[in-house]
């Protein structure tokens, strides 16, 4: 259902769409998480670290899709806030026909590119055969991806982030059979799991398809889905395509460091792919804190409610610093049984869990950066975004390597290297933050609302 989220108490409805954003973002990961589990536990470690040095091209195509898809959804909250919904309607078909053609030439490229991708990473010969089939097979689904991730934030968009989670629920389970079946069944090994989030994929994008086709009258286009706007498209890439790279550069620093990783010993390699599943379930909210303060600041801004902007921005950073709070407890008081979940290897569990109690209390970090994140993309300035994303990876991908090549360190450079990336995003984040919140805030037709906001947080 849609929701107006331009008016109401804020931090209650920030809260209430978060929920869904945090539980739907957790079965997506699930299908990488099953598939580590289930490889780690029935394959063994040098199938887990095929996965695992699969899981960062394949991601860097995903999130580079979804950058689009974020960008297009940031237009159309602004659209649906200032009630323009013909030219909603219009960015809606442009976004999808122009999306459905570049993720089919994107996923097309990986594929054959894929051998040259995994050793750009300097995957190891032992894996290498593994990898490149997984990660063909899952390049398969990334068009369903993109078919997704647009109806999902679409939907966002228009306040709805309960029906996407519905979608993803449903598909998490068919990961989770189809892991088992392929895998432990016809012990087809780290080939079954690909298979099973591919099948996944393509039954969550066609979930999405019937559901928008049948009950959002708003995106009941008919033959309006092949209206196809340039001037629209155009700017729908403006915005897309610096959320893309926004979202490319910080997996580009994630596989530099895979690469890091994958210098060191098949230990540390596994190690290293069991802790990044850890981390993605301690990030996640923190990032969908941040995409529910965009989505609540993008129908805001569009409406000119330039004082409810930043009562919502105050809102979520109080949500990030809760939740940063309790993950780092979680995450330091409970590595052992957190790293028992992925393997049985005691090394590995050994590694891992000085990597999770080093790592801990800096996700406070994060969950800030994020919170910034989401004010600077909510209000369109996806520019900052970008720019900090890039300082934060350049800093943390030197660190690593000189801590390691200089200081001889094994996992725990990691966790150093990525507090160095998060204290110089503050740093380049906070001075045009203060900029912002000094100025009054434009509203996308450049004016504000002259309505008086009275809503609390």
């Amino acid at each position: 259902m849609v929701h107006d989220m331009t008016e109401g108490r804020i931090t209650p409805m920030l809260i209430r769409f978060t929920i869904p954003l945090v539980l739907g973002n957790v079965f997506q990961l699930l299908y990488n998480a099953t598939d580590s589990i289930i490889v780690g536990k029935f394959v063994g470690e040098e199938a887990l670290a095929a996965v695992g040095t699969s899981n960062p091209i394949m991601t860097l195509a995903i999130l580079f899709i979804t950058g689009m898809c974020i960008g297009a959804g940031i237009l159309m909250g602004m659209y649906y806030g200032s009630k323009d919904i013909a030219t909603l309607k219009r960015q809606t078909s442009s976004a999808m026909i122009g999306g459905l053609i570049f993720s089919f030439c994107f996923a097309a490229v990986c594929i054959i590119f894929a051998p040259q991708l995994l050793l750009l990473i300097r995957t190891q010969e032992a894996v290498m055969d593994e990898a490149v089939v997984y990660l063909r097979i899952v390049l398969i689904g990334l068009v369903f991806t993109f078919v997704y991730n647009f109806f999902a934030n679409t939907m966002r968009a228009l306040g709805d982030a309960n029906t996407p989670l519905l979608f993803l629920v449903i598909s998490a389970a068919l990961n989770v059979a189809g892991d088992l079946i392929f895998v432990i069944v016809f012990n087809l090994g780290s080939v079954g799991c690909a298979v099973a989030t591919v099948v996944s994929e393509a039954l969550s994008a066609l979930f999405c398809v019937v559901y928008v086709s049948k009950r959002v009258p708003i995106l009941e286009l008919g033959r309006e889905w092949l209206v196809f706007d340039r001037k629209l498209f155009g700017k729908t890439v403006a915005f897309g395509l610096t959320s893309a790279m926004q979202q490319a550069t910080v997996q580009l620093g994630k596989i530099a460091m895979q690469a890091l990783a994958n210098s060191m010993s098949v230990t540390v390699m596994a190690t290293f792919a069991a802790v990044n599943r850890i981390d993605d379930f301690a990030y996640t909210p923190q990032q969908n804190i941040g995409h529910a303060m965009s989505s609540f600041m993008a129908q805001n801004e569009g409406a000119g409610r330039e004082e409810r902007v930043r009562k919502g921005f105050l809102a979520g950073m109080r949500i990030e610093a809760v939740y940063g709070v309790a993950v780092a407890l979680v995450c330091f008081f409970f590595a052992g049984p957190l790293m028992k979940l992925f393997i049985d290897d005691e090394a590995v569990i050994h590694t891992g869990v000085r990597y999770l109690e080093l790592i801990a209390f800096m996700y406070i970090l994060p969950a800030m950066t994020n919170g910034v994140q989401g004010f600077f993309r909510g209000i369109g300035d996806m520019k900052v975004t970008l720019i900090s994303s890039t300082v934060n990876m350049a800093v943390r991908v030197a660190a690593g390597f000189f801590l390691v090549f200089r200081f001889g360190m094994e996992i725990e450079a990691f966790p150093w290297a990525y507090l160095a990336g998060w204290i110089a995003m503050l740093i380049a984040e906070v001075p045009l933050l203060l900029r912002k919140f000094n100025h009054p805030l434009a509203g996308r037709n450049g004016s504000a609302s002259s309505t008086k906001d009275q809503t609390s947080d």
